[in-house]
């Protein structure tokens, strides 16, 4: 079983062949694909974390599609003193699926 460990958005994720992610919202090329960034790759028994051989490994990603995540609530307020401030947010993502690790 061949997996990596890749960088996307601050986080790390681990990922093989044909998974599905979502991450934060990432600009495809014109082909629609993405190159991610590898920190880990175990291939059988082989680990590489070596920065020297992670540069040549390529982690490509399909973009499936652009969504947006759930609506988050930001409140703040200070008792006795009338101060109420409320807020939303929602985040941009992109789903992607991992094609080919090599």
């Amino acid at each position: 079983m061949v997996y990596a460990v890749v960088r996307a958005g601050g986080r790390q994720e681990k990922v093989s062949v044909g998974t599905i992610v979502t991450l934060d919202r990432i600009k495809a090329d014109a082909d629609g694909n993405i190159q991610l960034h590898a920190l880990l790759l175990v291939d059988g028994d082989k680990i590489t974390f070596d920065a020297a051989a992670l540069a040549k490994v390529k982690v490509t990603a399909e973009v499936l599609n652009d969504l947006r995540g759930p609506k988050i609530i930001i409140q703040k307020y200070k008792n006795k003193t009338g101060y109420k401030k409320r807020q939303g947010h929602r985040q941009d993502l992109t789903r992607v699926q991992v094609t080919e690790i090599k």
